[in-house]
């Protein structure tokens, strides 16, 4: 027997960010690092697997998040 093989398509997200990381909490901030947005205004084309959605989920008080094109 053979096993078959999924290509499961994952969607491309840009995550930009949009407010200050001051007098947030600490599990904040390092969301945001780990998701490599260090200054208001930076973005990221990352893919949106369920790792980075909690990380998303956590600070979209902070964030905007498209579809990449």
């Amino acid at each position: 027997m053979s096993k078959k093989t999924e290509t499961k398509q994952t969607k491309k997200v840009v995550i930009t960010r949009t407010r200050s990381g001051i007098g947030a909490k600490q599990n904040h901030r390092e969301t945001l690092r780990s998701l490599g947005l260090k200054k208001i205004g930076d973005s990221v084309e990352r893919e949106l697997d369920a790792i980075t959605e909690g990380m998303v989920r956590t600070v979209a008080h902070m964030v905007v998040v498209e579809e990449a094109k």
